[in-house]
C-alpha cells in the first residue's frame, strides 16, 4: 500500500472530518442508501461475536463531496444492544458525528481489504473495518474508499 493510501486507511480519527478537510471547498453530504433491521453477513456477525442469523441494525451510506461518492460505508449493530441509542434517527448525518462524541469510545484494530464494497456497485482500491464500543454498545463500521476519491485527490491506484 502506498504511503498516501496508508494515511487514509490507517487513520483512527473521524473519517468524516478528514473528508471534509480534504474536500476543501466541496460540499460534504452523507447520502443514506439503506437502513433497516436485517441479518448481517457471516463475517460481520463473527466480527461482533453475534450468533449467525441474529438480527442487527444495518445502515449503508455514501460519503459524498459535491454529490459524488468518495466512500461507501456499512454499519452493523446488534439490535439487543441498541437500548436507547436512536441510530435510526441519524438520517443523513454521519455515524462518526455521534460515535466520536462518546467519552468512553474504544476502537478495535483496523482490518484492511483490497476488495470493493460487497453492497455497492462502485469500485475502489481499499476497504477497512473496525468495531467501535461504547459501554455495552458495539457497532461494526466498514468503509470502502472509491476510485472517485482516488481520482479527485490524485491518489495512486493502490
Amino acid at each position: 500500500m502506498s504511503p498516501a493510501w496508508w494515511a487514509w486507511v490507517a487513520s483512527r480519527d473521524s473519517l468524516t472530518a478528514r473528508l471534509i478537510e480534504a474536500g476543501g471547498e466541496k460540499t460534504f453530504r452523507v447520502r443514506l442508501l439503506d437502513q433497516r433491521p436485517g441479518r448481517p453477513r457471516p463475517d460481520e456477525a463473527d466480527a461482533l461475536d453475534l450468533p449467525v442469523g441474529r438480527l442487527a441494525w444495518l445502515r449503508e451510506v455514501a460519503l459524498c463531496l459535491d454529490d459524488r461518492p468518495w466512500v461507501v460505508a456499512r454499519s452493523v449493530a446488534p439490535l439487543e444492544q441498541l437500548r436507547g441509542q436512536r441510530l435510526d434517527r441519524l438520517g443523513e448525518r454521519s455515524l462518526g458525528s455521534w460515535l466520536f462524541r462518546q467519552p468512553d469510545l474504544e476502537r478495535s484494530p483496523i482490518e484492511v481489504t483490497a476488495s470493493s464494497a460487497p453492497f455497492h456497485p462502485d469500485s475502489g482500491p481499499w476497504g477497512r473495518r473496525s468495531v467501535f464500543r461504547h459501554g455495552r454498545f458495539a457497532v461494526l463500521v466498514q468503509e470502502f474508499f472509491l476510485d472517485a476519491m482516488a481520482d479527485e485527490l490524485a491518489l495512486p491506484s493502490r
